[in-house]
């Protein structure tokens, strides 16, 4: 899943691979004045698609990202469109293919400044590029925000002004209506705040071979089911429920819905059984809320370690409603201590506060984290952009890091790392996180690879949270997945 990937559509190329990317295509024979006059018509192809002839501003900085434009004010000029053309800067400071584009534009050229968007109908964003790595000049910042307060619609070229290819950060971005990258996105485009500064993205073809593309070793991809439908589990006429899996839930006390949702989501993603451990005083509460999820009671010291002992349970799940206390913390160990596929959610991972050395020394098996950005910082370092930390924390774990949020990235130890692009805002909302728990852990009972599950899960949540729509509760999502599930069949 590493080289070969970077064909897939799925693949997200780094500032750096992408820039690579360009330079093998001129070497196999593909002029950059091509590309950059490919990349401006799919711009025009995108605006005309969407606006009718209207009044167009085009923003020009002084590199490629410029170039572009101009290739965009010529085409659109020559269809008719009346168009102006601002630029960051002098003609005299364009070089290369930008300058050459740039002679063939016979109109006159402004200041990049406020009055020239001040009549616009539609300002084009063409001033810098996805490896902007400073913040924006004052006179670009100036009319990006004059554009916001008038609330022209903008198109931008790559990334909007600002947003930072490989993180996703802004530097005085706006927001655009549409933004249109080349072969590939990058993972900017998914990460946020870059996902929402882009607006609706489009992905060009502007002749990048397939075999530069396969060329390139990707190692971070948009979640999507064909990285991972292959290793779905699948029911076999010849099966059982025990062939199925065995889904192991510690169930908390009081709080005891967290865990009930997280059972319900595991049998609905497929765990031939599920059983949930709970103290002796909930089993009337867990017993009566659930029927074909089995009910254990823990007693006394001791009844759990023996529960474990069960060699059928395949895989094991710890912190919903667990509370954050040494109990918490002693089951999580023995669970861990089993080499068994375990996910740590929510409390299970904040009893390892201050604690990392410990959790790192106890994963032994197949294991799985899913905290959202609190938890997470109680454990590991939570400087630097969302896949670094990530991928940080796998590496220092040895497990699969989910880090939640409306751009969650599951990491894998090994450096391998999936960005979700799929997740409705409708899923803020209380418990949808351990219903996201109770699904992975359903995948991985059934034997699913852990970053695998791990993928998969994420982007089922997502997607039965957009079969629901507006008004969706945590509660719905397990009774969503059967048809998700079935148009992935």
């Amino acid at each position: 899943m590493m080289r070969g990937w970077a064909s897939a559509p799925t693949a997200l190329l780094r500032v750096a691979q992408m820039n690579h990317a360009d330079r093998l295509c001129v070497a196999a024979g593909i002029s950059a004045e091509q590309l950059m006059n490919n990349a401006g018509n799919a711009v025009v192809r995108a605006i005309v698609q969407r606006w009718p002839i209207c009044r167009v501003c085009v923003l020009c900085g002084p590199g490629n990202n410029g170039g572009d434009g101009f290739v965009v004010a010529n085409e659109l000029a020559a269809a008719g469109w009346p168009v102006r053309v601002a630029l960051q800067g002098s003609q005299d400071g364009l070089a290369g293919d930008a300058r050459h584009h740039a002679a063939r534009w016979f109109g006159p050229v402004e200041a990049l400044a406020p009055p020239a968007v001040a009549d616009a109908e539609l300002v084009v964003d063409a001033v810098f590029g996805s490896g902007l790595k400073r913040a924006l000049d004052t006179g670009v910042a100036q009319t990006l925000a004059a554009v916001a307060e008038r609330r022209v619609p903008m198109m931008a070229i790559d990334v909007p002004s600002g947003v930072l290819g490989d993180t996703g950060e802004s530097l005085g971005a706006v927001r655009a209506e549409c933004t249109v990258t080349f072969a590939r996105k990058k993972p900017g485009h998914l990460l946020m705040p870059g996902r929402e500064l882009c607006g609706e993205l489009l992905v060009a073809d502007i002749g990048t071979p397939p075999e530069v593309l396969a060329s390139i070793a990707v190692d971070t991809w948009e979640n999507h089911p064909d990285l991972w439908r292959d290793a779905m589990p699948v029911a076999r006429a010849s099966g059982n429920k025990y062939s199925r899996g065995h889904a192991l839930i510690s169930g908390g006390y009081p709080t005891t819905g967290a865990a009930r949702m997280a059972a319900r989501a595991a049998a609905r993603a497929g765990a031939g059984l599920t059983s949930v451990a709970v103290p002796e005083i909930a089993l009337p509460i867990y017993a009566g809320a659930l029927t074909s999820i089995m009910v254990h009671s823990i007693a006394q010291a001791g009844d759990f370690a023996e529960l474990l002992g069960d060699t059928r349970y395949t895989a094991l799940l710890i912190g919903p409603g667990a509370g954050v206390n040494e109990s918490t913390l002693e089951r999580a160990l023995l669970m861990l201590a089993t080499r068994r596929a375990v996910l740590l959610d929510a409390d299970a991972i904040s009893v390892f506060a201050n604690r990392r050395d410990l959790l790192s020394k106890a994963v032994k098996g197949p294991c799985v984290l899913t905290p959202h950005d609190g938890e997470f910082a109680r454990v590991f370092d939570a400087t630097g952009d969302k896949l670094t930390r990530a991928r940080s924390a796998a590496r220092a774990s040895g497990a699969v890091i989910v880090l939640k949020g409306s751009d969650t990235v599951i990491a894998a130890p090994d450096g391998r790392a999936v960005v979700n692009g799929n997740a409705p805002a409708t899923l803020a909302t209380a418990g949808s996180g351990d219903v996201l728990g109770g699904m992975i852990l359903g995948l991985l009972a059934q034997g699913m690879e852990a970053f695998q599950a791990a993928a998969a899960g994420v982007w089922l949540h997502g997607a039965a949270a957009a079969e629901y729509g507006p008004g969706l509760i945590a509660e719905d999502l397990p009774d969503l997945l059967p048809a998700v599930l079935r148009r992935l069949c």
